[in-house]
């Protein structure tokens, strides 16, 4: 079950720290956008609640074999479609992973202190392992713990996560309390340090609309990049052509009539979800005006419905990348910003576990 959302904070307390991250791998798709990064433009409009940063996850990006080229470029086009999908550099912070060294770094001080059994019963690497075989990589394995150094690293109090991704989470939140009682406290404060907490232990938001986007091919998969077939997903910069193509040979069923939350029939309930996160049209008004209707009525009403969405998201993405020096402007700002609080997190690690400190 989803989390209720995070409770109404006093008028005097310092807005919630908020990170996420997509991978730059292929192309950024409709499930990253309905189910991530919509909710990430909603949050960053409440900055007396929330203190909001976006990072572009390219380190993550190299744990299965990449194309060092198509990688700098899809870095790029991730970051442009996060500014093309409503993020303002004035409410929030975007900026690239690797950008902020502090990121590597912390990532190893805190392999030292996670167990390996933690790591290897982790979900998502048991599946990718067991396709890889024995080509598969280090950096697999160790995912998690840089997850758990972008989140720490920040302090941050709430993390938008969908629910393949919860695990990940829970282990962030243990190595965040194994450090602190290995490290911190007042075995700190004996050590002549600040003493108390060394990271603070976050929390996840889970949106209650649009937190996981199914494939097109197949109600019961997450939409995914990873996928073979790229008739599986709606990329945000897809051509209307594209779009109408590919709704056209979504997977569907042969039952008369369409209806929401019936769980014989996934490739309904997620392409009536899609209609409704892209219309903002309310379930019921949906659900009576499709009760009757064929796919055949339905599935152009879907493709329009996208296209029309995806509209403004384009026409904005080839403003940003054809402004020269705009979006790399936005990446400086956006690293110095997440390079500041960086370094004071790094300052306590550092002096919390004993490293010998320049003078």
């Amino acid at each position: 079950p989803c989390p209720p959302p995070p409770r109404p904070r006093p008028p005097s307390a310092r807005p919630r720290r908020v990170l996420s991250g997509v991978q730059p791998t292929g192309s950024i798709h409709l499930g990253n956008y309905l189910g991530a990064i919509k909710n990430w433009v909603g949050l960053q409009s409440d900055e007396a609640r929330f203190d909001a940063y976006f990072c572009v996850v390219d380190l993550h990006a190299i744990t299965m074999p990449h194309d060092p080229r198509e990688l700098r470029r899809s870095t790029r086009s991730s970051a442009a479609l996060y500014l093309a999908c409503g993020l303002d550099p004035r409410r929030c912070k975007v900026f690239v992973q690797s950008h902020v060294r502090a990121h590597t770094e912390l990532t190893w001080l805190l392999n030292c202190a996670t167990p390996m059994g933690w790591l290897e019963k982790m979900i998502q690497y048991k599946e990718k392992a067991r396709k890889a075989g024995e080509e598969v990589g280090v950096g697999l394995l160790d995912y998690p713990v840089l997850m758990a150094a972008d989140i720490l690293l920040y302090q941050a109090d709430l993390v938008p996560v969908g629910e393949d991704q919860r695990q990940h989470l829970e282990l962030t939140r243990d190595i965040a309390a194994r450090v602190n009682h290995l490290y911190g406290g007042k075995k700190w404060k004996k050590r002549g340090g600040r003493g108390g907490r060394i990271f603070k232990v976050p929390e996840a938001y889970i949106p209650p609309a649009g937190a996981r986007v199914m494939s097109l091919t197949d109600g019961t998969a997450k939409m995914s990049k990873s996928a073979p077939s790229e008739f599986s997903r709606i990329n945000l910069l897809d051509t209307p052509a594209e779009v109408q193509a590919k709704v056209k040979k979504c997977k569907t069923d042969l039952v008369e009539g369409l209806a929401f939350d019936d769980p014989a029939r996934p490739e309904c309930g997620n392409l009536l979800g899609i209609y409704e996160l892209v219309t903002q049209q309310s379930r019921e008004s949906i659900a009576r005006e499709v009760a009757t209707m064929s796919w055949g009525r339905f599935k152009p009403l879907l493709a329009d419905a996208l296209v029309a969405h995806l509209d403004p998201i384009q026409r904005r993405y080839r403003e940003v990348v054809e402004e020269e020096g705009y979006l790399d402007g936005v990446l400086r700002e956006g690293s110095e910003a997440a390079n500041e609080i960086a370094e004071r997190t790094m300052a306590d690690v550092r002096d919390a576990m004993g490293f010998l400190i320049p003078r």
